[in-house]
């Protein structure tokens, strides 16, 4: 039996390029007049996904139709299709069709001469055999049983950035590897540059045997082994394209005289625009470790039934443990508990153990947070309270557990729960209708003033749950954040230690560097006066602030006040400062049985916006606490 021939002119898209597509498909047999033919583009109608034309005859850009030679021109219209979110395209065939002939569907405008302009914009991410459906119903009754496939590569297009991932803490002369990613403007790897294209790389107190010109690879991609620095300081990889004599940096690099920690980049909770973490969760995994380059990740598929089916949750629970790797990718399963707002709040609750039972909120066992404690340890997971400050989710940390709750989540994509607006929120929670609006019991400086302890983590991106709606309001949309873990090193075990050590910070995105150091303790430590009595007197505060970009802004916060502020004149700021304030005039009540208490973390801002804050240090104080000199008795004679 004869088979029909589909094929596309061109054979591949470079991401993001406008032009006419061309779909042939040569028929195997004749076709009845009245024959209906379906069109589906597989788009689900987002920005980064192949644009929807719009049929119709007098439309000049951006629109589809049916050509060929018996036909002449027949447009479609649009149908709606059951469980399918955006129309597909019916074609009605005006007459017969001979065996042979070939139908052509075109996706773009008449004006080939402005089809650069004027035709339709493929998907801005690279696939292998981008699919699209046509479906054929010879009787034209809509009972459609035949469908044919066509296919596009979509490639990367023409080289516009040049990535540099590297690690961001070492050690003196510690051995270390650095990823090359050269990428379009939609952030896809490419090999699409001129030819003879020449990549110079260098960096501050470069050595003489470090002088390498790259040529791009035709994988987009390339690794450099064996780099290292030998001596202290705050390094940049510089690439500089000798063709077009732009330069990129990668971002910082702290190298220190000896550590035992590592930093790791990654995040608990967050999506990503291309790829959800149900269904899709292996590529979701793949595209968070080979694409975005992080070395942990969280799923965090919110608990009701009707987001995350028991099903899907099996399936996440198999591609995390798949995919978890030490010394390489680190994955944790996790999920999103809303509970009561203002009692409870919005949880991340991320398991350190592979293949654990959801823990649904219309179960008994699980129906409230004080159960679930009850019912575990802190070795099965810890929580994040997130997106504290948003009414109607919010949480006022009254019954905080300092057994669980090691991390709360200063800043996601939808705004920060640092503090209101009115205390110089720098990416604050707003929307004039439909959307979350900030409230204060919320705000982690308001929980930091209760003697509530944690680290700072960033959430990223989400579209899912009670997120799904706000894409259809005023809601202040900002960038995905990304949390970094100073551990001492790469697995589950010892980075969710990390977190109980409040070992952390929090950014909007890019991978700057901060960090407070207060008597030489780093943020997240608890000092108290009894231990070191002249921290009554003096803090001597130092701070490491790096940015990716030129800093404008470098913060030390104590109880939720500035005290000390320096404005940025490069994207290294380091800072150090002595808070000369006597400790009983500043200290804060810790509560019951619990003493006076100071805390401070830093804030920093970079020129394009981007924020980075640093976990706090905490100091306890107490009269009594204040160590007396023993005097030696002199011994007598008996």
């Amino acid at each position: 039996m004869r088979r029909s021939i589909c094929y596309t002119e061109p054979k591949y898209a470079l991401a993001g390029h406008t032009g006419n597509w061309k779909f042939h498909y040569q028929v195997a047999s004749s076709l009845p007049k009245g024959t209906l033919l379906k069109f589906d583009l597989l788009s689900r109608g987002r920005d980064i996904d192949w644009a929807i034309p719009t049929p119709g005859a007098r439309k000049k850009e951006n629109t589809i139709w049916l050509e060929s030679e018996s036909l002449g021109v027949v447009h479609p219209t649009q149908v709606e299709v059951d469980d399918v979110l955006l129309p597909q395209y019916e074609f009605t065939l005006p007459k017969d069709v001979s065996e042979d002939e070939t139908l052509t569907i075109i996706m773009g405008t008449p004006d080939v001469e402005k089809a650069r302009e004027n035709g339709n914009t493929a998907q801005t991410h690279v696939q292998r055999r981008r699919s699209f459906y046509l479906s054929i119903d010879p009787k034209g009754k809509g009972e459609y049983k035949d469908t044919e496939l066509f296919t596009i590569d979509v490639r990367g297009n023409v080289l516009s950035d040049i990535k540099i991932i590297v690690p961001s803490y070492l050690s003196k002369n510690q051995r270390f590897d650095i990823v090359i990613r050269f990428e379009d403007a939609f952030g896809n790897l490419t090999g699409n540059a001129p030819e003879g294209t020449l990549v110079e790389l260098s960096y501050e107190q470069l050595r003489e045997n470090i002088n390498w010109k790259l040529f791009v690879p035709e994988t987009g991609f390339i690794t450099l082994p064996n780099l290292y620095f030998n001596e202290e300081g705050i390094y940049r990889i510089q690439l500089k394209n000798l063709t077009s004599n732009d330069v990129f940096f990668s971002p910082p690099i702290q190298c220190v005289a000896d550590s035992p920690n590592e930093m790791y980049w990654g995040n608990f909770r967050g999506e990503f625009e291309l790829y959800d973490c149900g269904e899709n969760a292996e590529n979701a995994l793949r595209y968070a470790r080979d694409d975005k380059s992080y070395q942990f990740y969280g799923t965090s598929s919110f608990e009701s039934e009707d987001e995350t089916p028991n099903e899907i949750w099996k399936h996440v629970a198999n591609q995390v443990a798949e995919f978890n790797e030490d010394e390489r990718f680190t994955t944790f399963q996790g999920l999103q508990w809303n509970g009561d707002p203002g009692n409870e709040g919005l949880r991340t609750i991320v398991f350190t153990k592979d293949n654990k039972s959801i823990l649904r909120r219309k179960d008994t066992k699980s129906n409230t947070l004080k159960k679930i404690y009850r019912s575990h340890t802190p070795k099965d997971f810890f929580t994040i309270p997130s997106f504290t400050m948003a009414d109607g989710v919010h949480y006022n940390f009254n019954d905080f557990s300092d057994e669980y709750e090691k991390a709360v989540e200063v800043y996601n994509a939808w705004g920060s729960s640092e503090c209101t607006t009115k205390e110089g929120n720098l990416k604050p929670i707003t929307s004039k209708k439909d959307g979350f609006t900030e409230n204060g019991e919320g705000s982690v400086r308001t929980a930091l003033a209760k003697n509530c302890r944690f680290g700072f983590v960033a959430g990223g991106y989400d579209d899912r749950g009670l997120f799904a709606h706000l894409y259809e309001t005023d809601q202040a949309q900002y960038t995905p954040g990304l949390t970094a873990i100073l551990s001492t090193g790469h697995t589950r075990d010892q980075l969710a230690q990390a977190i109980a050590r409040r070992s952390c910070f929090a950014t909007t995105g890019p991978r700057m560097l901060v960090g407070i150091e207060i008597a030489k303790q780093p943020m997240g430590c608890e000092l108290s006066t009894k231990e070191k009595p002249g921290l009554a007197y003096n803090r001597h505060i130092q701070v490491v602030a790096v940015g990716t970009t030129k800093l404008t802004c470098i913060e030390i916060i104590r109880n939720g006040k500035v005290i000390h502020k320096v404005a940025g004149t490069s994207f290294n700021e380091p800072v150090t400062f002595d808070d000369s304030d006597p400790i009983q005039d500043i200290v804060l009540d810790g509560g019951k049985d619990k003493p006076p208490f100071v805390y401070y973390y830093v804030r920093i801002q970079q020129e394009d916006g981007h924020v980075a804050w640093s976990s706090p240090i905490w100091i306890d104080h107490t009269a009594e606490n204040r160590p007396v000199k023993k005097v030696k008795k002199k011994a007598t004679k008996a």
